[in-house]
């Protein structure tokens, strides 16, 4: 399946990958030439279907879960003060996400949107711990009776475009898609410090599927 962020970008590079074909049948005589064309445009096209992709998850059930808005590798599990929106000591796991990975953003726990702000910024590697203060970004909060919890959708070097449709007041349902992020990112999400991590450095999560944290 392929995600609705992306119908619009698909439908463009089958568009340019069918007229360019057509064109270089029609007009290079170079067999190795026109083949290896071809070939290039096959890989544009398989590429973009990879990167659009939209599997279905089963999220596991649970008020104290904690589930991974982002498939990708943990690279950062660290305690910090989070002063914006939980406004008390926490913890930031943060999930690199690779061109290869599945880009669809779901919520990590079920509840109401309680805080939403989008900051403008610069495009660094989204593997550098910089990116989470200087890229381009999003910051999303939700909260339930039991925890609040703040994600942040981060642009990377290549990435351009943050989607997130979500608006303060929102009900947000675990494991429900929001968004994405296009071309490579990285996602944070910071839970409060008691809240028990379930994962590990280097570790692969599945959106909507991995427990990242247990609430207290």
């Amino acid at each position: 399946m392929i995600s609705k962020y992306g119908f619009d970008v698909v439908a463009m590079v089958v568009a340019l990958v069918a007229c360019g074909t057509i064109m270089v049948w029609l007009f290079v005589d170079v067999m190795i030439m026109k083949y290896g064309v071809i070939g290039i445009l096959f890989l544009l096209l398989v590429f973009t279907l990879n990167f659009f992709r939209d599997p279905d998850r089963t999220t596991p059930s649970g008020d104290d879960l904690i589930i991974s808005p982002a498939d990708g590798e943990v690279v950062l599990i660290k305690q910090l003060r989070e002063d914006e929106y939980l406004k008390g000591d926490a913890v930031q796991v943060s999930i690199f996400m690779s061109p290869l990975n599945v880009h669809v953003n779901r919520f990590p726990i079920t509840g109401t949107v309680g805080y939403y702000r989008y900051f403008p910024g610069e495009y660094l590697v989204a593997y550098d711990e910089k990116s989470s203060l200087r890229n381009e970004r999003t910051h999303i909060g939700v909260e339930n009776l039991r925890v609040k919890v703040l994600f942040k959708q981060i642009a990377g070097f290549i990435a351009r475009r943050i989607i997130a449709n979500v608006k303060e007041g929102d009900r947000a349902v675990a494991g429900e898609r929001f968004g994405m992020i296009r071309f490579g990112s990285r996602v944070d999400v910071i839970v409060p410090r008691d809240a028990a991590i379930r994962v590990k450095l280097g570790e692969k999560t599945v959106a909507g599927e991995t427990v990242l944290a247990v609430a207290p």
